[in-house]
Parts: structure tokens; sequence; C-alpha cells
């Protein structure tokens, strides 16, 4: 087994609490219909943000590992949090009880999702328990880390504008992804910033995922070296059928969706 790694697009599916607002109230399962008995439309964009719990199948090694659940909820105003809870069984990413929660809190200032706050917290059995937050101060043009993160990462980072959490790239792939379209994102997580830069493919093909068959459009990182980060994007979906992790030319973590919830 390769050695442990946390790769940047766990980072955007690693991850947190769950816990609707209060007076939320969960709709039933929403999963889209089969393919067959759906319209082969290109996906549409950009999307609305809107809340949703989403549940997903964690892979690792070609191996179920554990669930993750994702969740995007409104607190008022322009204010939202996304938040990302990742529940690992035998080993994921060679840990036995691995647990990360990750969580960003983030505002919508025109077309932008801002980071204003984020958490990190790693835990595992009897072997660690780790935690890092950081604080976006746009104001001052800077972002800062403390907690357990090493010293190289304690220095703050200049803001730009646009710059976006590993999370809220996610949310930002669903709202732009459209067929041939290049999407370029500065990421700044965890006292480091980083361009990353998507493709989406010509047009949108079937993929199945947890025995569902949906029209959707893969959009993949170009800028990320061996490492490949692949999002599959389904219209009328809110997050991501299916994001993978290649290491290496190798499958390495793979979340695949198995439900989602409208949160009114």
């Amino acid at each position: 087994m390769r050695p442990t790694r946390f790769p940047l697009a766990v980072a955007a599916l690693l991850a947190l609490l769950t816990g609707a607002a209060v007076g939320a109230r969960a709709l039933p399962v929403e999963l889209p219909a089969p393919l067959a008995d759906r319209p082969a439309a290109a996906v549409a964009g950009p999307r609305a943000l809107e809340p949703f719990i989403a549940t997903y199948e964690a892979w690792y090694d070609g191996k179920r590992a554990g669930t993750a659940t994702m969740q995007v909820e409104h607190e008022d105003g322009a204010r939202w949090r996304v938040d990302l809870d990742v529940r690992g069984e035998r080993g994921f990413a060679g840990i036995v009880g691995l647990n990360i929660e990750q969580s960003t809190v983030f505002d919508v200032a025109g077309d932008a999702y801002r980071p204003l706050s984020q958490s990190t917290t790693r835990k595992a059995a009897l072997f660690f328990n780790r935690r890092a937050s950081g604080h976006y101060d746009w104001s001052a043009g800077s972002a800062r880390w403390t907690g357990d993160i090493s010293k190289a990462r304690r220095a703050p980072v200049p803001l730009q504008p646009g710059d976006m959490s590993g999370l809220l790239i996610n949310l930002a792939v669903i709202r732009d992804a459209a067929p041939g379209r290049t999407l370029q994102y500065r990421f700044v997580d965890r006292g480091r910033a980083r361009d990353h830069v998507y493709q989406a493919a010509d047009a949108t093909g079937s993929v199945e995922v947890a025995g569902l068959s949906y029209e959707a459009l893969r959009v993949e990182r170009t800028n990320g070296g061996n490492d490949r980060t692949i999002l599959w994007v389904a219209d009328g979906v809110p997050t991501p059928v299916r994001i993978l992790q290649r290491e290496d030319g190798e499958d390495a973590v793979d979340l695949r969706l198995i439900e989602y919830r409208s949160v009114q």
C-alpha cells in the first residue's frame, strides 16, 4: 500500500460535521432517475447555491473504506457553511479508525464564494487527534492558520480576489462546469496557496455510480502533476456524483454519491 497521504482531492472531500440548521426540514432522498428515464440534456450552468446533505461511499485503493457526508447550509444573509465528515473503516488511508472533519464558513460576494474561517480535525483511534484552524481576513488581505500545523504553514498567506478553500472549489466546479470550459481557481487552504486549473469534457456521457447511471460531465484538474482529481457533475445534482483522486496512475481515494437531501 502506498504511504499515507492527504491529497488535495481528499481535502476537497475530507471531512466534517453534519447537523442541519435549527428548524431545517430534510426532504426525501432526491437521487435523479436512472439515465434511461431522463433526457440526455447537457449540463446547464451556472447553478445556484442551495442547502443540501449528501452521503458518499469512500473507497481507498479499490476497497470500500468508509463513508463521507457533505453538507451545505445557509446561516444568515450572505453567510453559508460547508462541512465534510469522513468516517474511516478498515484502515482508510492506511490508518485504522481514521476520521477527518473539515468545515469552511463563507459568504457569497457577487459571484464569489469567499472563505471566512476554516477548521480541520483528524482523529485516529489511539494514534492522534490533530486540529488546525484558519481565519481569512479580507480587510487585511491575508489568511493565517493555527493549531497542529507545521511552522512553515503558520505564516500569513496574502489573499487575492476569488481565493477559495478546497471545499469551496468543489462547490465552484458544480456552479461553473459546462462542456468544453476551462475553470481556473486559486486554492488557499491550510497555510498554502496554489493555482488549480480544471478542464471540462466537450460533452456529457454516461457514468455509473453506486448502481445508478447518470448523464454527467467529467471535469479534470490538469495541473496536478502525477496526482489527478476528476469530478463528475450531473445536471440537477448540487454536489459531484463522484470524486476520484488518482496518484501515480492508480486510483487512491474514490467518493461515490449514494444519496442526497435538499434542506429547507
